[in-house]
């Protein structure tokens, strides 16, 4: 079945940086779109960036120009390069990953992982 594990969450400070990891299996991976959501405590789940099984991207304004996605297709792994970070980035963040690419950062996302916090301190 299909199965996402997220790493690389931690506390830092603000400004600091943090790359998140997401190991996939259980599917063709190149043929589904990647994305990584978060949810800080009392908000609802937002995206924060998709990439599509081309490549495309799409970004969060929030998180334009801090953030970066990359992935590696031959180990099936997503990631999140996070630099300088806001203390209004501290949430859980997730990876998803769902064959509809029309979703882009829509939540309805089938498949998650079990999330990796990130606290960013002030």
């Amino acid at each position: 079945q299909v199965q996402l594990v997220e790493s690389g969450g931690d506390s830092v400070q603000a400004g600091g940086s943090l790359r998140l990891s997401c190991a996939a299996s259980g599917y063709t991976y190149s043929s589904y779109s990647m994305a990584w959501f978060r949810q800080a405590p009392g908000k609802q789940r937002e995206g924060v960036v998709v990439i599509d099984s081309d490549g495309s991207t799409i970004y969060a304004d929030s998180v334009k120009g801090r953030f970066t996605i990359s992935q590696d297709n031959a180990k099936n792994i997503l990631y999140l390069q996070m630099n300088s970070l806001k203390p209004e980035d501290t949430a859980m963040y997730y990876c998803a990953a769902d064959a509809r690419w029309w979703l882009r950062l829509n939540p309805a996302y089938k498949y998650w992982g079990q999330g990796t916090q990130v606290t960013v301190s002030s």
